[in-house]
């Protein structure tokens, strides 16, 4: 699972980056604040950021300043209504990976991020696939049509559910917290009570599990959360 920090103080930005990272099963927190963004940048571990340079609090280019000085290599996108040629240099002198001129193309900045992420080897070949298969159980997860099917049955799953299962899908044998798959059911920090991503659980594998009691796929890791098991083709 990738985990993307978007920092940009005009939130239907944000929301709608959200929601194009999201389907490509990336779990995504939004900051609309330099201050904040650099110490969430700090505290927690994310694969990549994808930055604004004009921000209140702080600057994209002291955030990303003080990231790199700080040690701290994550990939950054940053994101600018400014286009002049020595400004995109200046971002990327600063630290930056890549550079986007607004107003952009949410699909290409999910392209850009696809990209970044491949050439700084943080990516799985797993996670590159719009089409996830498992030998032999008949499980296709198929990312770009949003469906899933087992042994060629459609099964209607609620936008959550879906989530939650591309994420643990993913990452095979990855065990998750429950604070953690609360964060991607919620698109966001984690603001409600963790113990509610047991309910979700239960009403995904009463759909596709064969045997919801005796689950194949989505084990349940007492005292931490739960993880996939399957092989990826």
């Amino acid at each position: 699972m990738g985990k993307v920090l978007v920092v940009d103080d005009e939130k239907k930005i944000t929301q709608v980056v959200q929601a194009y990272l999201e389907k490509d099963g990336f779990v995504v927190t939004n900051v609309h604040d330099g201050r904040e963004a650099l110490q969430l940048a700090l505290e927690e571990a994310f694969d990549l950021i994808v930055l604004d340079l004009m921000l209140p609090g702080l600057s994209g280019e002291e955030v990303c300043k003080k990231l790199r000085q700080s040690g701290k290599d994550v990939p950054i996108i940053m994101l600018t209504a400014r286009g002049a040629e020595e400004e995109r240099i200046q971002g990327l002198a600063l630290g930056a990976d890549d550079y986007m001129v607004k107003p952009f193309s949410p699909g290409e900045l999910v392209a850009r991020v696809h990209a970044v992420l491949r050439r700084s080897g943080r990516r799985k070949a797993g996670f590159l696939a719009d089409v996830l298969e498992f030998d032999g159980s008949g499980l296709v997860i198929d990312t770009l049509r949003h469906q899933v099917t087992v042994e060629g049955k459609k099964l209607e799953l609620t936008s959550t559910e879906y989530k939650l299962l591309v994420a643990m899908a993913r990452n095979p044998g990855r065990v998750f917290t429950r604070g953690e798959l609360l964060e991607v059911a919620q698109g966001a920090l984690p603001t409600g009570y963790d113990r509610t991503i047991d309910s979700h659980i239960k009403n995904l594998r009463q759909k596709l599990e064969p045997v919801p009691e005796q689950p194949r796929f989505i084990k349940t890791v007492y005292g931490v959360g739960y993880k996939f098991e399957g092989d990826l083709r």
